[in-house]
């Protein structure tokens, strides 16, 4: 059998993930996810007419004569005043910046341009009508769109949609991922090592993924090579989590305890035509989406970059699902296997001229090499060498 192309693959984690559903959320909770309707503005920003200065409301013309003149200082205005008094001619009204400005009035002296009275005022320095002052619906009208679906929301979103009294947003909820990490021979860091035995990382790698694509993880470790165990500890969580992702137990070796344990379930499993990452499965089991990574640390990273994050990303709703790609030239040459996406290890610098430096071997236990680096350099499966200086699409990884 042919493998299975790195697009086939990611076409049909996409598809099984899907979208999730719509909730309102408050405020609060929404940073990061993605509006799902378009919001319209119930009321105008500013609401009303206010002061963009610390100073005195006045009447423009008050102030057309010989300079400096002295006005009587008829009340004060604070921010959140909600009952006004009309500005009489030759008055003034002292007024804080954001207080609404009082009928009769069509200018605000700046305090700076006057002695800053408390009783009779001099000012300094003439106004024109309009002068510092906010009109009010001069940002936002009654019934515009201001956000439109598909908006991430940023502090700045969140900021208008609170400023227009909204205490809640629709939104496409993020996705709870169970992360299981299986094998005997894993322990957990801080405890000392056996023979034959290693540190779990996956789990925490993983994990932590799909926390910085903005979803919900939940890290289930230690499942031993044994088919019910694996069943036993999956079962709790069924109905409680959107995905379901795995590392380990999918190559053709002899204690693959995920490939055992799915085969009679939903669940299909290929190679796919990439290094590292081949071995893949993808299915649901339950009803739950279940996407099986490979257990070699690059190799389960990489497969997550590729396949599972952009999964994620579009479950929410998100306008753009990838990581940013650019092009750069490589500092040294590269071999790669006939037939098969190679994704190697790289440092991108843009400011040293677009250039990226591959970082370690094509090794799928190469971690300290995934950690120091910032991108993945891309070569198309046609290539099978590349030399110093040729150009290459790199994905970043942050």
């Amino acid at each position: 059998m042919s493998p299975t192309s790195v697009a086939e693959h990611r076409k049909r984690v996409a598809e099984l993930v899907g979208l999730m559903p719509v909730l309102q959320l408050p405020l609060d909770e929404c940073l990061g996810l993605v509006l799902a309707a378009d919001v319209i503005a119930p009321l105008p920003l500013p609401p009303f007419d206010n002061s963009a200065m610390d100073g005195y409301a006045v009447r423009a013309a008050d102030l057309a004569g010989e300079l400096p003149v002295r006005l009587r200082v008829a009340d004060d205005i604070p921010a959140g005043r909600t009952e006004l008094n009309a500005l009489e001619p030759g008055t003034v009204q002292r007024i804080m910046t954001g207080a609404p400005v009082p009928p009769g009035a069509d200018a605000v002296v700046q305090v700076e341009w006057t002695d800053g009275a408390t009783d009779t005022v001099t000012i300094n320095r003439a106004v024109v009508p309009g002068q510092n002052i906010r009109t009010g619906g001069d940002d936002v009208r009654k019934g515009d769109a201001v956000l439109a679906a598909g908006t991430v929301l940023r502090p700045s979103t969140l900021g208008l949609a609170s400023a227009l009294g909204l205490p809640e947003l629709p939104v496409r909820r993020r996705p709870h991922v169970l992360v299981l990490s299986t094998g005997s021979e894993l322990v957990e860091p801080g405890t000392p090592l056996r023979p034959g035995q290693i540190y779990e990382s996956n789990g925490m790698m993983l994990a932590s993924s799909v926390r910085d694509a903005g979803c919900v993880a939940t890290q289930l470790r230690f499942v031993p090579d044994d088919v019910e165990a694996f069943h036993q500890a999956l079962r709790p969580y069924l109905g409680a989590v959107d995905v379901i992702v795995t590392s380990g137990g999918v190559s053709a070796g002899a204690y693959e305890v995920v490939k055992d344990a799915l085969a009679d379930h939903d669940v299909q499993f290929t190679k796919v035509a990439m290094q590292p990452g081949g071995p893949q499965g993808s299915g649901r089991y339950e009803g739950v989406p279940v996407l099986s990574l490979p257990g070699n640390p690059v190799s389960a990273q990489v497969s997550f970059e590729v396949f599972v994050r952009p999964a994620l990303l579009a479950s929410m709703g998100h306008p753009r699902p990838e990581r940013p790609t650019a092009r750069a030239a490589i500092t040294s040459g590269l071999t790669s296997p006939a037939g098969k996406t190679q994704f190697r290890r790289g440092l991108h610098d843009p400011s040293s001229g677009q250039v990226v430096t591959p970082v370690g071997g094509p090794g799928s236990h190469l971690l300290s090499a995934l950690a120091l680096s910032n991108c993945l350099i891309e070569v198309p499966e046609d290539v099978t060498e590349l030399a110093a200086g040729s150009e290459v699409v790199v994905r970043y990884l942050q």
